[in-house]
């Protein structure tokens, strides 16, 4: 049998969707093997956002080249375009793609948030009205997880009722975070394919501890159903102290023998910081975004290429980076294509997308070998090595008792 074929094979799980085994701790941080019908994963584990089944600017197998794990898409824009029968008839959404390992599929209640004015939100779903032609969508928690049965990823989120984390109205977090609860009900119901696909939970409740609390405990209460959680409502411009507290109070509540994802979170710091706060997963389209505006991700924070400075500089990226970019191409080459040849922002993507992966190998070793704290006192010290570090990281990083 062809190698590449025999790893496309979906892996026998006893009848379960996934497998999880915490290979290590280290304060409150974890080294996980989550092993997925497609992929066996390791975490601390950065996915990268396909929204429409593509990673802007790269193919799938230059994604397998930077040992991507898992690759998340959308269930409401897939099903805008090209919509989930073609995907049912491809066999899925990893066959549509050519993508043999892990997927990961939103559940559409991100949209409430970033298409707010396109949506009317009620107990029965939400109704979109689409940006492509005007027509409407209603998403119900049953059509959610009908389109992502069909699309086939390995693991589906739960349709929750989102609210943006700057929100002003504190009924509304209320509801929501009862409506939630709500809303899981229906999902595990209406979920037809559980041995095969992961069904996660989604924390709601704002900032509010008390909301947030009583969303955990209704979520336990339904762990029997649950493979796995994650902690939404965060990332959309909330002060990063609240951030930190609402994932540190979710995570010490949150099962230990299931993988804990923090939804929306891609900056390098914030990964190391909710990693010692004991979350396992994370997504964001930032390092493919950034990218596209000239920025690398270097171990001292960002790089920016648009900068006259770049002109004649002549080194790689960053010298530690052992990705084709920074083999190849010095960071002249790149200030001078970055505003003038689409795949300039392709390459930038590359490195940037590598970065991650190789931040998250890194973690996932130091926890290992319990060295974790050095690992983050190092890489805060290369972030400021003046000193300057955030009061909100310092904060953070105590409550994993580690000092900066």
């Amino acid at each position: 049998m062809d190698p590449a074929e025999d790893a496309a094979r979906p892996a026998d799980l006893g009848g379960a969707a996934l497998k999880f085994e915490v290979l290590a701790t280290d304060g409150r941080a974890r080294a996980t093997r989550l092993t997925l019908r497609h992929h066996d994963c390791r975490t601390p584990m950065f996915m990268p956002v396909g929204t429409q089944g593509t990673v802007k600017g790269l193919t799938s197998k230059q994604l397998e080249e930077l040992e991507c794990q898992v690759i998340l898409g959308n269930t409401y824009h897939l099903e805008n375009r090209p919509g989930s029968a073609l995907l049912r008839e491809f066999g899925g959404l990893p066959s549509f793609m050519n993508w043999k390992r892990g997927t990961l599929t939103d559940s559409g209640g991100f949209q409430m948030v970033s298409l707010l004015d396109l949506a009317d939100i009620t107990e029965e779903g939400v109704a979109f009205q689409s940006p492509v032609d005007g027509s409407q969508m209603m998403l119900t928690p049953e059509r959610s997880m009908q389109i992502q049965n069909d699309i086939g990823a390995d693991i589906m989120m739960a349709l929750d009722d989102v609210v943006s984390s700057v929100c002003v109205e504190d009924a509304r977090f209320e509801e929501a975070t009862h409506r939630t609860l709500r809303w899981i009900d229906r999902c595990i119901a209406a979920h037809s394919r559980p041995s095969e696909q992961a069904l996660f939970g989604i924390v709601q409740g704002g900032l509010d501890p008390r909301l947030r609390g009583i969303c955990l405990e209704g979520l336990k209460a339904r762990d029997d159903k649950l493979p796995g959680y994650a902690i939404g409502g965060l990332a959309g411009g909330e002060e990063k102290a609240a951030f930190c507290r609402v994932v540190s109070q979710c995570t010490a509540a949150l099962p230990p023998n299931k993988p804990r994802y923090v939804m929306g979170v891609g900056y390098p710091l914030d990964l190391v910081v909710c990693s010692a706060l004991g979350a396992d997963m994370y997504d964001c389209v930032y390092p493919s975004r950034t990218a596209r505006f000239g920025t690398a991700l270097v171990p001292e924070g960002v790089l920016r290429l648009k900068t006259a400075a770049m002109a004649t500089d002549y080194r790689p990226i960053d010298s530690e980076c052992d990705c084709l970019v920074c083999k190849k191409y010095t960071r002249a080459y790149l200030h001078a294509k970055i505003t003038k040849e689409p795949n300039a922002a392709s390459l930038l993507t590359y490195h940037n997308i590598r970065y991650q992966m190789r931040l998250c190998q890194d973690m996932h070793q130091a926890i290992l070998s319990h060295e974790f704290t050095p690992f983050v006192q190092n890489f805060v010290r290369r972030q400021y090595p003046n000193g300057d570090v955030p009061d909100w990281v310092r904060e953070a990083l105590q409550l994993a008792q580690i000092d900066v």
